[in-house]
């Protein structure tokens, strides 16, 4: 698959394949360095370590790309893992089916590629993956509320399922971890 997205022709979207995964954990480890200020915890990214694992490797799953010249500048994956594992509030497990919800993970574009249109056309890449599979019923996926507009921009795709950062919530207090994670519901375009 290769497109070009809306208003950003020098660009090129496409599944991954395996000469993009170093430069895709590049875009991903920058990230959760800059955007999220914690870097990279093994305990939640060992995606990003292993992407041909996780995203190449199974059937179900897919590892989308942004090129631009030759380089990547923007990620999207989809998993078949349900919002069960890492374990998440009760609130957001209910009303997915186990092993029939794709995730969506590493929506990530570059900071000076961002509002091009790179982050909805990978989305709509992954949404278009998953409903080419039988095996989905829902998608879930999280956000970092302190990755610049990313509440708003899941917000126009779904549904807020629960937000970590208005809750009460044992298991961010128990995990230690700095999250202010916002839990989504995303429709697949059939």
């Amino acid at each position: 698959m290769s497109s070009e997205t809306k208003g950003a022709s020098d660009y090129a979207l496409r599944q991954a394949g395996p000469e993009d995964l170093a430069q895709a954990r590049s875009v991903m480890l920058d990230t959760v360095y800059r955007d999220f200020g914690h870097g990279y915890l093994p305990r939640w990214h060992s995606d990003i370590i292993d992407l041909e694992s996780f995203y190449l490797a199974p059937e179900d799953n897919a590892l989308f790309v942004a090129v631009r010249d030759g380089r990547v500048v923007g990620t999207a994956g989809v998993r078949g893992q349900t919002p069960f594992s890492p374990p998440h509030p009760l609130e957001v497990a209910r009303g997915f089916e186990e092993g029939r919800t794709a995730s969506l993970y590493r929506v990530y574009v570059r900071p000076e590629h961002r509002r091009r249109g790179l982050a909805g056309g990978l989305v709509d890449a992954c949404l278009g993956f998953i409903a080419s599979r039988e095996r989905y019923t829902g998608v879930y996926l999280h956000t970092d509320a302190r990755t610049p507009g990313a509440v708003e921009f899941w917000s126009r795709r779904g549904e807020v399922l629960f937000d970590e950062r208005t809750a009460v919530n044992d298991l961010r207090e128990d995990a230690g971890e700095p999250f202010e994670t916002v839990h989504f519901r995303l429709r697949i375009p059939r």
